[in-house]
């Protein structure tokens, strides 16, 4: 990560159920929320199937990124769950129950026994078994799971990308990415407050106004001009939506000075919007 400066934060969304159609995903719109509810903002996200080669890829990519990510899926146990090995074979480290994430299960474990009124046997089969839940790679650090004490697990790559796994399950997921979120703020402060700011535009092309928006951009240095084309929009037809996003007082100026390069195209103008 470069000095002072906040890494990007991705996430990664892991399962065929995802891909096929089955499920539908909830992760991403409830990240993007708890992200923009601490001022942060999602630079990018993805998708994988259940595929041993195309998981590890992912991670690799994700270790040497520099960024933050969260993974959700497939850290369980169970044959269709890869991500834990995948995870070691991208640092190029072995799996290994971790102290801490045994003593979790086990505490867990010993619960459902008591809660089923039966003695609790650490040594039978299937609860050996579910000790593999708690074999992450080596060096790991757990993240707390408060629904049933299963914890996740974080690491970090070579290239100080680090990638925060969480289950599938959004009851478990989602307090977990929230701890794991606060972490982040602690150690990196809040985002910057951002505002975005647009006018609808009727009647004109997206290539005519191309220079335009460069010209912007190329003026108000950390503010990104934005443009939504709507073809058939219930309330305003076809239109552009022109817009800026940045910090309130770059985004202010340069809105200005978008709407003012907009007089010479002698356009038809809608509402203005503000988020």
């Amino acid at each position: 990560m470069k000095k002072n400066a906040m890494p990007d934060l991705g996430l990664i969304i892991i399962g065929d159920e995802i891909l096929s159609g089955k499920r539908t995903d909830k992760h991403l719109p409830k990240f993007i929320e708890l992200l923009s509810a601490r001022g942060l903002q999602l630079a990018y996200a993805e998708y994988v199937g259940d595929s041993p080669e195309r998981i590890t890829q992912v991670l690799q990519r994700a270790f040497t990124s520099g960024h933050v990510l969260v993974s959700c899926g497939g850290i369980g146990a169970t044959p269709d769950d890869h991500t834990r090995q995948c995870a070691a074979k991208a640092l190029g480290v072995p799996l290994a129950l971790h102290p801490q994430a045994k003593a979790l299960i086990h505490e867990r474990m010993r619960d459902t026994a008591q809660e089923q009124g039966v003695a609790f046997e650490p040594e039978r089969h299937d609860n050996l078994h579910r000790l593999n839940m708690g074999t992450f790679p080596q060096g790991a650090s757990i993240i707390l799971n408060p629904y049933n004490k299963i914890p996740g697990f974080s690491c970090a790559g070579a290239g100080q990308g680090r990638v925060h796994f969480v289950p599938g399950f959004p009851v478990m997921a989602w307090p977990m990415m929230e701890a794991v979120l606060d972490d982040f703020c602690l150690h990196w402060g809040a985002a910057p407050a951002r505002v975005e700011k647009s006018i609808i535009v009727f009647g004109a092309m997206e290539a005519t106004l191309t220079p335009l928006m460069e010209a912007i951009e190329a003026a108000h240095a950390g503010v990104k001009v934005f443009s939504l084309p709507s073809v058939d929009h219930p309330q305003w037809g076809r239109h552009i939506e022109l817009g800026v996003k940045g910090e309130p007082g770059l985004a202010d100026q340069a809105y200005a000075d978008l709407k003012d390069g907009l007089k010479a195209f002698k356009l038809e103008f809608g509402p203005e919007m503000v988020r």
